[in-house]
Protein backbone atom coordinates (compact mmCIF):
# COMPACT_ATOMS: atom_id res chain seq x y z
CA UNK A 1 0.00 0.00 0.00
CA UNK A 2 1.16 3.33 -0.90
CA UNK A 3 1.62 5.70 2.07
CA UNK A 4 2.28 8.79 0.48
CA UNK A 5 -0.57 10.77 1.48
CA UNK A 6 -0.66 9.57 4.92
CA UNK A 7 2.93 9.69 5.50
CA UNK A 8 3.45 13.59 4.14
CA UNK A 9 0.75 14.19 6.28
CA UNK A 10 2.74 12.69 9.03
CA UNK A 11 5.76 14.36 8.46
CA UNK A 12 4.35 17.53 8.19
CA UNK A 13 2.34 18.12 11.93
CA UNK A 14 5.00 15.95 13.27
CA UNK A 15 8.03 18.25 11.72
CA UNK A 16 5.32 21.57 12.97
CA UNK A 17 4.63 20.58 16.16
CA UNK A 18 6.79 18.48 17.49
CA UNK A 19 9.06 19.20 20.75
CA UNK A 20 13.04 19.59 20.31
CA UNK A 21 14.44 16.36 19.27
CA UNK A 22 15.51 13.98 22.00
CA UNK A 23 17.51 10.89 21.97
CA UNK A 24 16.69 8.23 24.51
CA UNK A 25 18.80 8.04 27.99
CA UNK A 26 18.97 5.32 30.56
CA UNK A 27 18.92 8.25 33.07
CA UNK A 28 16.88 10.81 32.35
CA UNK A 29 17.52 12.03 35.85
CA UNK A 30 21.84 12.60 34.35
CA UNK A 31 23.32 15.72 35.00
CA UNK A 32 21.73 18.26 32.32
CA UNK A 33 23.13 20.38 30.24
CA UNK A 34 20.64 22.92 30.73
CA UNK A 35 19.86 22.52 34.80
CA UNK A 36 16.40 22.36 35.97
CA UNK A 37 14.82 26.20 36.30
CA UNK A 38 17.62 27.40 34.73
CA UNK A 39 17.68 29.88 31.42
CA UNK A 40 20.74 28.73 29.22
CA UNK A 41 21.81 30.62 25.93
CA UNK A 42 23.23 27.82 23.63
CA UNK A 43 26.86 28.42 23.51
CA UNK A 44 26.96 30.86 26.44
CA UNK A 45 26.12 30.58 30.50
CA UNK A 46 23.21 30.55 32.24
CA UNK A 47 21.05 33.31 33.28
CA UNK A 48 18.02 33.45 36.43
CA UNK A 49 14.76 34.29 34.87
CA UNK A 50 14.96 37.75 36.21
CA UNK A 51 17.87 37.98 34.27
CA UNK A 52 16.81 36.76 31.02
CA UNK A 53 13.48 38.26 30.75
CA UNK A 54 15.44 41.71 31.39
CA UNK A 55 17.57 41.05 28.73
CA UNK A 56 14.36 41.02 26.49
CA UNK A 57 13.29 44.49 26.92
CA UNK A 58 13.91 45.72 23.44
CA UNK A 59 12.83 42.36 22.01
CA UNK A 60 9.36 43.23 19.50
CA UNK A 61 8.99 39.81 18.86
CA UNK A 62 9.51 37.11 21.42
CA UNK A 63 8.44 33.27 20.20
CA UNK A 64 7.64 30.71 22.43
CA UNK A 65 8.27 26.94 21.25
CA UNK A 66 6.53 24.27 22.28
CA UNK A 67 5.63 20.22 21.99
CA UNK A 68 1.67 20.75 21.61
CA UNK A 69 0.73 18.00 24.03
CA UNK A 70 3.52 18.28 26.73
CA UNK A 71 1.80 19.79 29.88
CA UNK A 72 5.24 21.17 31.04
CA UNK A 73 5.69 23.61 27.76
CA UNK A 74 2.78 24.95 28.85
CA UNK A 75 3.39 25.76 32.14
CA UNK A 76 6.73 27.29 31.54
CA UNK A 77 4.97 29.00 28.32
CA UNK A 78 2.44 30.66 31.10
CA UNK A 79 5.42 31.46 33.90
CA UNK A 80 7.20 32.99 30.64
CA UNK A 81 4.04 35.22 29.91
CA UNK A 82 3.78 36.36 33.02
CA UNK A 83 7.02 37.74 33.52
CA UNK A 84 7.47 39.12 30.53
CA UNK A 85 3.70 41.09 31.18
CA UNK A 86 5.30 42.62 34.12
CA UNK A 87 8.27 44.22 32.52
CA UNK A 88 5.94 44.96 29.06
CA UNK A 89 2.24 45.57 30.37
CA UNK A 90 1.25 45.98 26.43
CA UNK A 91 1.76 43.02 25.72
CA UNK A 92 0.32 41.08 22.40
CA UNK A 93 -0.09 37.18 22.51
CA UNK A 94 0.06 35.28 19.28
CA UNK A 95 -1.71 31.36 19.27
CA UNK A 96 -0.95 29.30 16.36
CA UNK A 97 -3.76 27.09 17.83
CA UNK A 98 -6.38 29.43 15.86
CA UNK A 99 -7.12 30.64 12.79
CA UNK A 100 -7.22 34.12 11.60
CA UNK A 101 -10.94 33.29 11.13
CA UNK A 102 -11.29 32.74 14.73
CA UNK A 103 -10.29 36.48 15.78
CA UNK A 104 -13.41 37.74 16.11
CA UNK A 105 -14.00 34.86 18.83
CA UNK A 106 -10.87 35.66 20.45
CA UNK A 107 -11.61 39.08 21.22
CA UNK A 108 -14.56 38.18 22.47
CA UNK A 109 -12.98 35.69 24.66
CA UNK A 110 -10.37 39.12 25.75
CA UNK A 111 -13.45 41.37 26.85
CA UNK A 112 -14.79 39.21 28.73
CA UNK A 113 -18.32 37.63 26.73
CA UNK A 114 -18.01 34.02 26.51
CA UNK A 115 -17.79 31.29 28.64
CA UNK A 116 -14.66 28.20 28.15
CA UNK A 117 -17.38 26.28 26.91
CA UNK A 118 -18.14 28.80 24.51
CA UNK A 119 -14.68 29.80 23.80
CA UNK A 120 -14.32 26.16 22.47
CA UNK A 121 -17.18 25.64 21.14
CA UNK A 122 -17.30 28.72 19.19
CA UNK A 123 -13.25 28.34 17.60
CA UNK A 124 -14.28 24.44 16.84
CA UNK A 125 -11.25 23.47 19.01
CA UNK A 126 -11.72 20.09 18.71
CA UNK A 127 -11.59 19.99 15.05
CA UNK A 128 -8.80 23.23 14.21
CA UNK A 129 -6.97 21.83 17.03
CA UNK A 130 -7.76 18.83 18.64
CA UNK A 131 -5.30 18.89 21.90
CA UNK A 132 -6.45 18.89 25.74
CA UNK A 133 -7.89 22.25 26.15
CA UNK A 134 -6.65 22.05 29.62
CA UNK A 135 -3.15 22.54 29.16
CA UNK A 136 -3.67 25.80 27.62
CA UNK A 137 -7.07 27.40 29.10
CA UNK A 138 -4.99 28.86 31.86
CA UNK A 139 -2.96 30.78 29.18
CA UNK A 140 -6.24 31.66 27.87
CA UNK A 141 -7.41 32.81 31.20
CA UNK A 142 -3.84 34.80 32.02
CA UNK A 143 -4.56 36.85 28.80
CA UNK A 144 -8.55 37.52 29.58
CA UNK A 145 -7.65 38.51 33.26
CA UNK A 146 -5.17 41.07 32.10
CA UNK A 147 -6.95 42.19 29.09
CA UNK A 148 -4.06 41.13 26.91
CA UNK A 149 -5.17 40.98 23.40
CA UNK A 150 -5.17 37.63 21.59
CA UNK A 151 -3.94 37.11 17.59
CA UNK A 152 -5.17 34.29 15.81
CA UNK A 153 -2.24 33.48 13.99
CA UNK A 154 -3.00 30.33 12.05
CA UNK A 155 -4.44 29.32 8.73
CA UNK A 156 -7.63 27.04 8.47
CA UNK A 157 -5.75 23.08 8.71
CA UNK A 158 -6.98 22.35 5.36
CA UNK A 159 -4.86 24.90 3.50
CA UNK A 160 -1.53 23.18 3.95
CA UNK A 161 -2.26 19.46 3.41
CA UNK A 162 -4.23 21.05 0.19
CA UNK A 163 -0.85 22.69 -0.93
CA UNK A 164 1.50 19.15 0.16
CA UNK A 165 -1.11 17.53 -1.61
CA UNK A 166 -1.39 19.62 -4.96
CA UNK A 167 1.27 22.61 -4.85
CA UNK A 168 0.80 26.45 -4.14
CA UNK A 169 0.40 27.33 -7.86
CA UNK A 170 -3.01 24.94 -7.65
CA UNK A 171 -4.40 27.20 -4.87
CA UNK A 172 -6.52 29.96 -6.33
CA UNK A 173 -5.88 33.20 -4.72
CA UNK A 174 -9.39 33.30 -3.00
CA UNK A 175 -8.27 29.97 -1.01
CA UNK A 176 -4.84 31.65 -0.12
CA UNK A 177 -6.39 33.56 2.90
CA UNK A 178 -4.17 36.57 1.79
CA UNK A 179 -0.90 35.03 2.46
CA UNK A 180 1.80 36.29 -0.04
CA UNK A 181 4.33 34.21 -1.32
CA UNK A 182 6.98 33.34 1.29
CA UNK A 183 10.92 33.87 1.00
CA UNK A 184 12.96 31.17 -0.12
CA UNK A 185 13.83 28.58 2.74
CA UNK A 186 17.54 28.99 3.89
CA UNK A 187 19.59 25.65 2.94
CA UNK A 188 19.85 24.40 6.32
CA UNK A 189 16.10 24.39 6.44
CA UNK A 190 15.42 22.45 3.14
CA UNK A 191 17.54 19.48 4.50
CA UNK A 192 16.04 19.79 7.85
CA UNK A 193 12.05 19.78 6.38
CA UNK A 194 13.66 17.37 3.74
CA UNK A 195 14.41 14.75 6.75
CA UNK A 196 11.24 14.44 8.01
CA UNK A 197 10.08 13.81 4.93
CA UNK A 198 12.33 11.42 4.06
CA UNK A 199 11.51 9.53 7.18
CA UNK A 200 8.21 8.37 5.95
CA UNK A 201 7.40 8.82 2.49
CA UNK A 202 8.59 6.94 -0.44
CA UNK A 203 8.03 7.35 -4.27
CA UNK A 204 5.39 6.08 -6.74
CA UNK A 205 7.99 3.66 -7.52
CA UNK A 206 8.61 2.48 -3.92
CA UNK A 207 12.51 3.99 -4.36
CA UNK A 208 13.76 6.43 -1.39
CA UNK A 209 12.15 10.11 -1.75
CA UNK A 210 14.50 12.78 -3.73
CA UNK A 211 14.68 16.28 -3.09
CA UNK A 212 13.42 16.64 -6.78
CA UNK A 213 10.25 14.74 -6.71
CA UNK A 214 7.38 16.85 -6.86
CA UNK A 215 5.56 15.83 -3.84
CA UNK A 216 8.69 17.08 -1.73
CA UNK A 217 8.82 20.41 -3.52
CA UNK A 218 4.88 20.71 -3.02
CA UNK A 219 5.36 19.42 1.01
CA UNK A 220 8.09 22.08 1.69
CA UNK A 221 5.78 25.10 -0.09
CA UNK A 222 3.09 23.78 2.55
CA UNK A 223 5.60 24.10 5.52
CA UNK A 224 6.73 27.25 4.19
CA UNK A 225 3.28 28.90 3.52
CA UNK A 226 2.52 27.83 7.50
CA UNK A 227 5.00 29.98 8.22
CA UNK A 228 4.65 32.87 6.50
CA UNK A 229 1.32 32.93 7.11
CA UNK A 230 2.03 33.34 11.20
CA UNK A 231 4.76 35.82 10.31
CA UNK A 232 2.67 37.99 7.93
CA UNK A 233 0.04 37.93 11.40
CA UNK A 234 2.52 38.73 14.01
CA UNK A 235 3.74 41.69 11.55
CA UNK A 236 0.45 43.11 10.99
CA UNK A 237 -0.41 43.13 14.94
CA UNK A 238 2.88 45.12 15.84
CA UNK A 239 1.88 47.66 13.00
CA UNK A 240 -1.67 48.10 14.18
CA UNK A 241 0.44 48.58 17.61
CA UNK A 242 3.29 50.69 17.29
CA UNK A 243 4.36 50.33 21.42
CA UNK A 244 3.73 46.31 22.33
CA UNK A 245 5.77 43.67 22.50
CA UNK A 246 4.15 40.70 20.50
CA UNK A 247 4.78 37.04 22.21
CA UNK A 248 3.63 34.21 19.66
CA UNK A 249 3.16 30.65 21.21
CA UNK A 250 4.02 27.83 18.20
CA UNK A 251 5.46 24.35 17.46
CA UNK A 252 9.40 24.51 18.25
CA UNK A 253 9.75 22.83 14.92
CA UNK A 254 8.57 26.92 13.27
CA UNK A 255 10.86 28.99 15.11
CA UNK A 256 14.12 26.38 16.35
CA UNK A 257 17.31 27.54 14.54
CA UNK A 258 16.05 30.53 13.32
CA UNK A 259 14.68 28.88 10.32
CA UNK A 260 11.02 28.27 9.91
CA UNK A 261 9.10 31.85 11.42
CA UNK A 262 12.20 33.91 12.23
CA UNK A 263 13.24 33.72 8.59
CA UNK A 264 9.70 35.02 7.41
CA UNK A 265 9.79 37.81 9.78
CA UNK A 266 13.06 38.84 8.51
CA UNK A 267 11.94 38.90 5.44
CA UNK A 268 8.54 41.09 6.36
CA UNK A 269 11.80 43.26 7.79
CA UNK A 270 10.56 42.24 11.33
CA UNK A 271 14.18 41.82 12.58
CA UNK A 272 15.60 40.32 16.09
CA UNK A 273 12.87 38.69 16.75
CA UNK A 274 13.72 36.22 20.13
CA UNK A 275 12.96 32.68 19.94
CA UNK A 276 12.69 30.57 23.26
CA UNK A 277 12.70 27.17 23.72
CA UNK A 278 11.84 24.47 26.39
CA UNK A 279 14.44 21.83 27.03
CA UNK A 280 13.56 18.52 28.61
CA UNK A 281 16.41 16.77 31.15
CA UNK A 282 16.46 14.19 28.34
CA UNK A 283 17.26 15.87 25.57
CA UNK A 284 20.61 15.84 23.13
CA UNK A 285 22.74 18.09 24.53
CA UNK A 286 24.69 17.90 20.94
CA UNK A 287 22.13 20.15 19.65
CA UNK A 288 22.56 23.11 21.80
CA UNK A 289 24.68 25.12 20.29
CA UNK A 290 24.97 28.90 19.06
CA UNK A 291 21.80 29.44 16.93
CA UNK A 292 19.55 27.08 17.80
CA UNK A 293 17.62 29.36 20.07
CA UNK A 294 18.20 32.54 21.73
CA UNK A 295 17.65 31.17 24.87
CA UNK A 296 16.30 27.52 26.09
CA UNK A 297 14.37 27.07 29.74
CA UNK A 298 15.32 23.40 31.76
CA UNK A 299 12.51 21.57 32.52
CA UNK A 300 11.88 18.21 34.76
CA UNK A 301 10.68 14.78 33.25
CA UNK A 302 7.59 14.96 31.44
CA UNK A 303 4.21 14.47 33.94
CA UNK A 304 0.82 14.44 32.56
CA UNK A 305 -2.08 16.28 33.97
CA UNK A 306 -3.84 14.60 36.87
CA UNK A 307 -6.49 12.57 35.94
CA UNK A 308 -8.94 9.85 37.22
CA UNK A 309 -9.77 8.52 33.75
CA UNK A 310 -7.56 5.26 31.87
CA UNK A 311 -5.01 6.39 29.92
CA UNK A 312 -3.05 4.61 26.95
CA UNK A 313 -0.04 6.69 27.51
CA UNK A 314 0.38 7.85 23.71
CA UNK A 315 1.27 11.16 22.62
CA UNK A 316 -0.85 12.09 19.41
CA UNK A 317 -1.04 13.90 16.29
CA UNK A 318 -3.60 14.36 13.48
CA UNK A 319 -2.78 13.14 10.31
CA UNK A 320 -4.63 12.94 6.75
CA UNK A 321 -6.27 9.67 7.82
CA UNK A 322 -6.10 9.43 11.48
CA UNK A 323 -3.95 10.37 14.20
CA UNK A 324 -0.19 9.70 14.38
CA UNK A 325 1.16 8.12 17.51
CA UNK A 326 4.28 10.28 18.37
CA UNK A 327 5.65 9.12 20.96
CA UNK A 328 4.40 6.41 23.63
CA UNK A 329 5.16 5.75 27.37
CA UNK A 330 7.19 3.33 28.10
CA UNK A 331 5.17 0.44 30.09
CA UNK A 332 2.29 2.26 29.41
CA UNK A 333 -1.10 0.14 28.50
CA UNK A 334 -0.32 1.16 24.21
CA UNK A 335 3.06 -0.05 24.43
CA UNK A 336 1.57 -3.29 26.30
CA UNK A 337 -0.92 -3.99 23.69
CA UNK A 338 1.82 -3.42 21.17
CA UNK A 339 1.34 0.15 19.88
CA UNK A 340 4.47 1.71 18.27
CA UNK A 341 5.59 5.38 17.90
CA UNK A 342 4.60 6.16 14.05
CA UNK A 343 1.70 4.36 14.14
CA UNK A 344 -1.92 5.64 12.69
CA UNK A 345 -4.92 5.39 14.54
CA UNK A 346 -7.31 5.25 11.79
CA UNK A 347 -10.42 3.37 14.15
CA UNK A 348 -10.62 3.45 17.57
CA UNK A 349 -13.36 0.93 19.17
CA UNK A 350 -14.60 0.91 15.68
CA UNK A 351 -15.30 4.56 15.58
CA UNK A 352 -13.10 6.78 12.48
CA UNK A 353 -10.40 8.87 14.45
CA UNK A 354 -9.73 11.78 13.05
CA UNK A 355 -8.72 14.08 15.77
CA UNK A 356 -6.57 13.23 18.96
CA UNK A 357 -10.11 14.44 20.97
CA UNK A 358 -11.67 11.27 19.23
CA UNK A 359 -9.36 8.77 20.47
CA UNK A 360 -9.33 10.60 24.24
CA UNK A 361 -12.93 10.45 24.55
CA UNK A 362 -13.58 7.25 23.58
CA UNK A 363 -10.58 6.36 26.06
CA UNK A 364 -12.07 8.26 28.96
CA UNK A 365 -15.42 6.37 28.58
CA UNK A 366 -13.89 2.46 28.81
CA UNK A 367 -14.89 1.11 31.53
CA UNK A 368 -12.05 -0.95 33.98
CA UNK A 369 -11.24 -4.64 32.78
CA UNK A 370 -12.62 -4.33 29.11
CA UNK A 371 -11.06 -4.40 26.08
CA UNK A 372 -10.49 -1.62 23.46
CA UNK A 373 -10.11 -2.70 19.60
CA UNK A 374 -7.74 0.08 18.01
CA UNK A 375 -7.37 -0.21 14.09
CA UNK A 376 -3.87 0.93 12.81
CA UNK A 377 -2.01 1.62 9.79
CA UNK A 378 1.97 0.69 9.92
CA UNK A 379 4.76 0.56 7.12
CA UNK A 380 1.94 -0.01 5.03
CA UNK A 381 -0.37 -2.82 6.70
CA UNK A 382 -3.43 -2.16 8.27
CA UNK A 383 -3.42 -4.31 11.78
CA UNK A 384 -6.16 -5.18 14.46
CA UNK A 385 -4.73 -4.47 18.39
CA UNK A 386 -6.76 -5.07 21.40
CA UNK A 387 -5.68 -2.70 24.52
CA UNK A 388 -6.71 -4.30 27.94
CA UNK A 389 -7.64 -2.03 30.80
CA UNK A 390 -7.01 -3.37 33.86
CA UNK A 391 -9.82 -4.26 36.37
CA UNK A 392 -10.49 -1.43 39.34
CA UNK A 393 -8.52 -2.07 42.36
Amino acid sequence: MRMNRIARACAITALLAAPIATTPAADPARDSCVPMGSWVAPGGGAKSTAEWIGSLAQRRVILLGEGHDIPEHHRWQLQTIAALHALHPELVLGFEMFPRSMQPVLDRWVTGQLTETELLRDTDWKRTWGYDARMYLPIFHFARMNRIPMVALNVDPALPREIAASGLAAIPQSRREGISDPAAPLPAYESFVFDSYAQHARGDDGRAASRDDVKFRRFLEAQLVWDRAMAERIAAALAARPAATMVALMGSGHVMNGWGVPHQLESLAVHGPAVLLPWEPENDCAKLIPGYADAVFGLGPRSEPTTTHPKLGLWLESVTGGVAIKDIEKGGLGELAGLRQGDVLIEVAGRVTRLPGDVSEVVQRQAPGTWLPIKVQRDGRTLEIIAKFPPSS
